[in-house]
């Protein structure tokens, strides 16, 4: 077992997991296993593994060790979703086992295939043409209409979360967190909780929501404007269908300097549709009459704006996963100023 040069060693005894897999999947592990560390902090743990004898290029993503909130780093609820959605019109990695015991890395883990791809964090798409970059942007909404439009109850997912009174759910759960960690008086924010109250989405509707929805989790093909994967669904659950959509419009509320922003770019020399135009595209394949609206997308840069001072909450505690994680919670008053805008609109 060889790791990669940049990357962290495991946490666990390789050479058994190395064992676990060579009789979990005969005939696709053998030889030397290289294995590489790509994420891990506040996140789940992931790994790159290979097998250059036999070709086989995977991937797992385990629960991190230690006292964990109850709901927190759920690996079978994205192995469960990740299966769920196998063979639909949402394109995922394609899962290969779960093991739900601690005796080979440690905790339970799930293992995938490794997609050859694509993935921007930068949101203005560097290296691709203008054409190119609108039909990426358009293959976003596409992709997140065919989640919404996924039959979650046929595919035996009708217990994946609480269907209904969403908004109402998530501005609880927010308005505690930045109530119990906040770092810092941000007027903002509490004007924002006071209004999105009184403004509630009350709607019934429910989807699976992926939680994180954004370029950055998508991976498109090498060459081709088209997704080939959405990663990362540790925060997918039942919701209202117009939080991931308000989500990720994002980029078009946030500079360049806070988070992946385009506000301030020459969007359309870039070939960068317009939120309008990115909504539009959204609402036809989903089949809706109408997109997310203010309260949406006040809400999203609201919630945002709490996730931002809780990582540098967290960095204040010393437990936060990232070096930067004071100048991005140092952000929070930016989003909040945002969606503060968006509501007096």
């Amino acid at each position: 077992m060889t790791t990669g040069p940049a990357a962290s060693a495991p946490e666990f005894d390789a050479a058994r997991l190395d064992a676990f897999l060579a009789g979990a999947l005969p005939g696709r592990v053998s030889g030397k296993m290289e294995l590489e560390r790509i994420s891990g902090g506040q996140s789940n743990p992931t790994f790159f593994l290979s097998y250059p004898e036999t070709g086989a290029r995977l991937v797992l993503r385990k629960k991190p060790p230690g006292p964990l909130l109850p709901s927190a780093h759920a690996v079978d609820r994205e192995y469960r979703i990740l299966k769920a959605l196998a063979g639909s019109n949402v394109p995922v990695p394609p899962v290969l086992l779960f093991h739900g015991e601690d005796d080979v890395v440690g905790t339970p883990f799930y293992l995938m295939e490794r997609l050859d791809g694509r993935v921007f964090h930068d949101t203005t798409l560097p290296g691709v043409t203008p054409d190119e970059r609108r039909q990426m942007y358009f293959a976003m909404a596409d992709t997140l209409a065919a989640l919404h439009r996924f039959d979650w109850q046929g595919a035996g997912l009708a217990d994946y979360g609480k269907p209904g009174n969403y908004y109402a759910r998530q501005l609880r759960r927010w308005g505690k967190q930045w109530r119990e960690t906040k770092t810092r008086d941000i007027p903002a924010v509490d004007r924002l909780i006071d209004w999105l109250g009184a403004h509630l989405d009350a709607s019934e509707e429910t989807t699976i929501v992926h939680g994180d929805f954004r370029l950055g989790n998508l991976m498109f093909a090498p060459g081709e404007p088209h997704v080939i994967a959405v990663l990362d669904w540790e925060l997918s659950t039942l919701g209202h269908p117009l939080s991931d959509a308000a989500f990720s419009c994002l980029p078009w509320h946030s500079t360049p300097d806070m988070y992946a922003g385009i506000v301030g770019i020459d969007r359309e020399a870039l070939g960068i549709p317009t939120q309008a135009e990115y909504l539009d595209r959204y609402c036809t394949a989903a089949g809706r009459k109408d997109g997310p609206g203010n309260f949406h997308i006040a809400f999203s840069l609201f919630r945002f704006a709490v996730i931002l001072d809780g990582i540098a909450a967290r960095a204040k505690a010393g437990n936060a996963a990232a070096e930067n994680a004071v100048a991005v919670g140092e952000m929070a008053e930016s989003f909040a100023r945002r969606a503060e805008a968006l509501i007096d609109a």
